[in-house]
């Protein structure tokens, strides 16, 4: 199967799409927002038209407010892989999230589902005291705590919700052998582009989203009672909005902080996979890649 990675706005969907009906397969998404239901616009979910020329998988599989992570998503990879293969047809890997490839293709270290009971009071408690709650981590999970900074009040209450529910440090679990669920043969390919090319192609795409109703999709998120504190929101795109609707923020400087927010993610994404010796990289635009991957593919 292909895995196809690299950085936002670079044309993956476009190219997985290409990609499936050339090779008749189907695509597995593999993006840490798309999971989410009733965040279309803002996470660039494929549109209609997309999913319809070829079947896509793992998209929208819970709310915003519902646990998910990367364990959840290479259990769920592992199903929907599975299920193509056995339909004789060929699994594509899309997405520029590098740590649910890495969980559904090299494994991971299990990790318990927190009840939502027991991350909401975590939370309160960081709320009302933020020291005193990176204080407790320090305390149970040393290791842990000395590689979280004392504000990153999102990972420190993981790992205190992990302790909690099996009095087994983060740091124990992290330290297991990656559990390992298939043996599948993958080729990776990444699409390199210009590092200029890539942020105007991103303010582009800021642009359409706007003007798609992005800030609608944002109004109807928060009628429906999520809100910036969830981690699924709590990103570029969607916390910026939040801030337009508070009246913190007018039209114009919401879209330049999402510009700049994704240009900061997509310089993430490049370092991450850039140090992944498995991809073979190809530095050409969404609609000649799909060619040059299948070229590859024919004398290798």
């Amino acid at each position: 199967m292909l895995a196809l990675v690299g950085p936002t706005a670079s044309g993956k969907t476009r190219v997985g799409v290409a990609l499936a009906r050339a090779l008749g397969g189907e695509v597995v998404s593999a993006d840490a927002r798309q999971v989410y239901r009733y965040m279309d616009i803002g996470t660039a979910k494929p549109t209609r038209e997309e999913r319809a020329l070829a079947k896509h998988h793992i998209l929208d599989v819970v709310d915003p407010d519902e646990d998910y992570s990367a364990g959840h998503y290479a259990s769920d990879a592992s199903t929907a892989i599975d299920s193509v293969l056995e339909r004789n047809r060929v699994p594509i890997l899309v997405g520029g999230s590098g740590l649910y490839l890495k969980a559904a293709l090299d494994g991971f270290s299990p990790l318990p589902r927190t009840p939502k009971t027991v991350r909401e009071r975590l939370l309160d408690e960081a709320k009302g005291d933020p020291a005193g709650i990176y204080h407790r981590l320090r305390e149970v999970d040393p290791a842990t705590a000395g590689r979280l900074h004392a504000n990153d009040t999102k990972r420190i209450v993981r790992a205190l919700e992990v302790f909690e529910l099996t009095g087994t440090p983060l740091s124990v679990f992290h330290a297991q052998p990656a559990k390992r669920r298939m043996t599948w043969r993958v080729e990776w390919f990444g699409l390199g582009m210009d590092r200029a090319l890539l942020y105007r192609r991103i303010e582009e795409r800021v642009d359409r989203m706007i003007a798609a109703g992005l800030v609608d999709e944002v109004r109807e998120l928060k009628r429906r009672g999520y809100g910036p504190g969830l981690n699924a929101l709590n990103t570029f795109g969607y916390r910026e909005v939040f801030s337009y609707l508070d009246g913190e923020l007018d039209l114009a400087g919401t879209a330049a902080q999402i510009k700049t927010g994704t240009r900061r993610y997509a310089k993430r994404q490049l370092t991450w996979f850039r140090k992944e010796r498995r991809v073979t990289w190809v530095n050409a635009g969404p609609n000649d890649a799909p060619d040059a991957i299948l070229k590859h593919l024919d004398t290798h």
